[in-house]
């Protein structure tokens, strides 16, 4: 019996840091019908609240955020902007708010639109609101590890669009491939209108 290469609920439950760092190189897979639709995850951000001023888990335990305070390995997906879809994995102890949010993928399988930003990589991996809640451990979409890992040359900065989050702005909690073209953007390149609006700000 081949193993499965699908992560287990103890990879989520490790430090958030560590968990958006591994996360990279990563395959997450979505099945949709018969076909499977397959993305390398090559950018991260990590948000550890309730401290974390730029988490959503900030504003303490709402109806929206109910899923981060539940068990590690829960998908928790939100809209920006009233358009685009946002995909974070739940990671951490159940009953601690942290999460990491996808930001972008490197096309794999079954995927032909743009993933570089975290609205575009929901579009093109068909993830909407409906998958909030859902258990990557168990169900339709899952994060597994590739048949043939590579060794991830790792980048860190600070995350994207959080200025508002005073001290909290500076944490270099953005993971990213530094060889993948699939990057969101530079650490340095200032985002259009245009940019923020389909990478979006993750919080």
């Amino acid at each position: 019996m081949v193993a499965s290469r699908k992560l287990p609920r103890g990879f989520y439950a490790q430090n958030t840091l560590t968990v958006a760092r591994e996360l990279l190189g990563m395959h997450l897979v979505h099945r949709i019908g018969g076909a499977r639709r397959i993305g390398r995850i090559v950018e991260t951000e990590a948000y550890q609240g309730p401290e974390d001023r730029a988490a959503h888990s900030s504003r303490g335990r709402t109806a929206r955020t109910e899923v981060m305070f539940g068990p590690p390995g829960h998908a928790y997906v939100y809209l920006i902007y009233g358009v685009w879809n946002c995909l974070n994995v739940v990671t951490a102890a159940e009953g601690v708010p942290h999460a990491v949010l996808l930001r972008a993928l490197e096309p794999v399988t079954g995927v032909t639109e743009r993933t570089c930003g975290p609205g575009l990589l929901c579009q093109a991996m068909d993830i909407d609101r409906s998958l909030n809640g859902a258990d990557l451990c168990a169900g339709a979409m899952w994060i597994e590890r590739p048949p043939n890992s590579a060794e991830v040359r790792i980048g860190r900065s600070p995350r994207i669009g959080v200025d508002y989050a005073g001290p909290w702005a500076r944490r270099p909690w953005r993971f990213f491939d530094r060889d993948s073209p699939h990057v969101s953007r530079s650490s340095h390149r200032p985002a259009t209108p245009e940019s923020r609006a389909a990478g979006g700000d993750g919080r």
